[in-house]
């Protein structure tokens, strides 16, 4: 496979433990990203396949490539000819604060007939979405925390 065609990487800070980023996280049923619905058959593990359904279009097929709780997951969209892949990687930065990275790579040797949309798609949502997932989390923790 060639070097990268294109990549972006953007990280956020959520006031809420490695813990429970992580497993908020890594519970699809909590990914909000209208109108995609997402599902995963099997655990959040390498190997499990999922499948994001958008309206109108044929639904997109991927993979949980390597998983390692609570820090780090890749998950691979195969294109003709190209693979997306987006890497998170959780920090801990204090008990109750942590930071998330997604970095979104393109590559293969057909990934130049996919990198202006991916490029279009995902420079300008990727820093708003990962915003609104810090703010879904830590919101989720207090929560959890005020009920407890």
């Amino acid at each position: 496979m060639s070097a990268e065609a294109w990549e972006l990487t953007h990280s956020v800070e959520t006031d809420a433990s490695l813990a429970f980023a992580w497993n908020y996280w890594a519970n699809v049923a909590n990914w909000e990203d209208q109108p995609a619905k997402f599902e995963l058959d099997g655990p959040f593990a390498a190997g499990s396949h999922g499948t994001t359904r958008l309206p109108g279009q044929e639904p997109l097929h991927w993979l949980l490539r390597a998983v390692t709780p609570p820090n780090t997951a890749t998950i691979d969209l195969q294109l003709e000819g190209a693979v997306l892949s987006f890497e998170w990687r959780l920090d801990p930065l204090t008990d109750l604060r942590t930071r998330l990275t997604q970095r979104v790579v393109l590559k293969g040797e057909n990934a130049a007939k996919f990198r202006s949309q991916a490029e279009s798609t995902f420079s300008s949502s990727l820093p708003e979405g990962m915003q609104k997932l810090a703010r879904a989390i830590a919101d989720a923790e207090r929560r959890t925390r005020d009920s407890g």
